[in-house]
């Protein structure tokens, strides 16, 4: 396998995510406030859109721009990193962010939930509690409390992405107790 060579600038990383929203300068604000996102770019195009954004969070850059009237809608689906999940989450939801999953540990050492931004986009946001070795992560699967965690973040993305009030299945979700 030939040797992996980062070609990407300075300060950006190999991958970079691309956002494509009805409101570019919405967009930028939200990560602002919700994530302590540093605004890098907002170039506008003749016919007044955003024809490039640029946000930093942490130590990935963010690219956006808008959405042309015939284009279709895609919103998208971004995990971020925190230091603190619930911290974090409460302010995206301050910021105008509408809970899809709430926050939970999960068997893979993590604490974090989803939520959808004003413009249509979903974020994984997480924080990493602990280290948990390989063979442990599979003996928490087999746990009740994470399985459900597990099933409950399976079944709220779907209803999310699919509109359907109970996603596939036809039993309610519960997301307590």
């Amino acid at each position: 396998m030939p040797e992996q060579i980062n070609a990407a600038p300075e300060g950006y990383t190999t991958v970079a995510p691309w956002v494509v929203t009805d409101d570019t300068g919405a967009f930028l604000d939200f990560v602002t406030q919700a994530f302590g996102g540093e605004e890098l770019a907002r170039v506008s195009t003749e016919d007044g859109l955003i024809g490039h954004g640029e946000i930093r969070v942490g130590d990935t850059v963010v690219l956006a721009f808008d959405r042309h009237a015939d284009w279709p809608t895609m919103p998208s689906l971004l995990r971020v990193f925190v230091a603190d999940a619930d911290e974090a989450f409460s302010q995206a939801v301050a910021a105008g962010g509408h809970v899809v999953t709430p926050v939970v540990d999960d068997a893979f050492g993590r604490r974090g939930g989803r939520i959808k931004d004003p413009l249509g986009n979903i974020w994984w946001v997480v924080s990493r509690v602990e280290d948990v070795s390989e063979d442990e992560m599979w003996k928490r699967l087999q746990d009740p409390v994470y399985a459900k965690a597990m099933r409950v973040a399976q079944e709220t993305l779907d209803v999310e992405l699919t509109g359907q009030r109970y996603g596939r299945s036809s039993a309610p979700i519960k997301t307590t107790g």
